[in-house]
């Protein structure tokens, strides 16, 4: 195995499951070009989605029991470690494993979270409906999705955001939420330095005054609504544009204008890079995607393509620390693991993680000041030391670190898995080498 095949395998991808090094190694770089032309849904995830999806049904019964007063969210909760195991799975058995990172990297991106108890029902529900289809799509296409979508409107409090000078704010005592126009504007396009003010803030928040929910005719699924008694009339102007009355169309039109903007092609190619190149990736590595993200107007496709060419994406093949998704995510691939959907967050629970519930809209870092202290690694050299109880005895650690690590393997860690006093031994010393921490 070469360097190449290596990074394809634990960069680009999830971790090599087995038998996937052999299919990577004639071509690493066609197999990642290869992931990419089309979209892909695992079975295990597809029935997330749909006029009455689960998640659907429940996100209407917690709103029926908020309302009343009554229940304990069990069932939710339930809905959420059941959902959270079967993404888990899928992405463990994946295939396409490429364009599993792509959809955790925009996810991730377009961050919602349970911190907000209303949206827990759908946040795997969102994925599927707003970040799958569009992965390898237009950029703007994913941005209108996500944005419009019942969850993110809930979770930034869009939906219920009224223009002071709307029919409604006459009325009652209601008024403008900035919050979504905030995060769009400073994380999910332009980036913070990118070029707003306050003031575009406020004017994009009147913008999209109108966004709502309501439930779908004939069914429980929330989606998206448009109400012109709640939106703020008259000409706005952001970022130096005035965008005269409009309705819905206003916040389509100021979405659109956003995505082609050259800050937002930096700050999307600044967080491509630092995901797949380094934590502080070149100048010339963001230029570049830069230039294809604008050139190609937000053709994602054509900035993978660009990644993919890029020679720092293939210099250092242990540059990012993996997150405690990607290590627990890689260790179960590497072992061919066969988890119970309702056991996967407890392993996640153990190093410290929670599978969509980010402190903040930021979402989940990707630099490794923010994963790396003595207690993390603790917990995942603890978990590494359970792991590997479960595997198969058929397994030889020193065979499977050669076959899989071989070409960043340091002698300390050949030397240690090879003095192990047993298979499981050597199997959680492998898993807790500092190779395997990295990617």
């Amino acid at each position: 195995m070469n360097i190449e095949t290596f990074i394809a395998a634990n960069r680009f991808g999830l971790g090599p499951r087995p038998g996937e090094i052999a299919r990577i190694s004639g071509n690493p770089r066609g197999w990642l070009q290869s992931q990419l032309d089309r979209p892909y849904m695992p079975q295990e995830v597809a029935n997330f989605a749909g006029p009455n999806s689960e998640g659907s049904r429940m996100f209407t019964e917690y709103a029926e029991m908020k309302k009343a007063k009554t229940g304990d969210g069990k069932a939710i909760k339930q809905l959420y470690v059941r959902q959270t195991g079967l993404r888990f799975i899928a992405q463990m058995n994946s295939t396409q494993p490429f364009y599993e990172r792509l959809v955790m990297f925009w996810s991730n991106h377009f961050t919602i979270s349970t911190a907000k108890a209303a949206v827990v029902p759908l946040v795997h529900q969102y994925e599927v409906e707003a970040i799958r289809p569009h992965v390898t799509g237009k950029f703007v296409d994913m941005l209108k999705a996500a944005e419009r979508h019942p969850a993110m409107l809930l979770y930034l409090d869009n939906a219920k955001s009224s223009g002071p000078n709307s029919k409604f704010a006459k009325k009652k005592e209601k008024g403008l939420n900035e919050n979504l126009a905030r995060e769009i504007l400073e994380l999910h396009t332009l980036g913070v330095g990118g070029g707003y003010t306050q003031a575009d803030v406020i004017a994009f928040a009147k913008i999209i005054t109108g966004w709502t929910i309501e439930r779908e005719k004939n069914g429980v699924r929330p989606v998206f609504a448009y109400r012109d008694m709640i939106h703020e009339p008259g000409p706005k102007t952001l970022l130096g544009k005035t965008y005269p009355e409009a309705g819905e169309r206003e916040g389509l039109q100021a979405l659109e204008d956003l995505a082609r903007h050259p800050s937002t092609a930096r700050h999307i190619a600044t967080k491509l890079a630092r995901h797949f190149i380094a934590d502080e990736p070149s100048a010339g590595a963001v230029n570049q995607l830069a230039q294809a993200f604008s050139s190609s107007g937000g053709d994602l496709k054509v900035v993978y393509q660009t990644l993919i060419s890029l020679a720092d994406c293939w210099k250092d093949p242990l540059a990012k620390f993996k997150t405690p998704y990607e290590y627990i995510l890689s260790a179960s691939r590497l072992l061919d693991a066969k988890p119970q959907a309702e056991r996967v967050p407890i392993a996640f629970e153990s190093v410290n993680y929670r599978v969509f519930s980010a402190a903040s809209p930021a979402g989940y870092p990707d630099v490794a000041t923010a994963w790396v202290s003595p207690d993390s690694i603790k917990k995942r050299i603890d978990w590494a030391k359970t792991i590997s109880q479960m595997i198969s005895p058929k397994i030889i650690p020193l065979q499977l670190a050669s076959d899989t690590f071989g070409p960043v393997m340091r002698e300390e860690t050949r030397f240690a898995i090879s003095g192990a006093a047993s298979g499981p031994d050597g199997i959680a010393l492998l898993l807790s080498s500092p190779e395997f921490q990295r990617r």
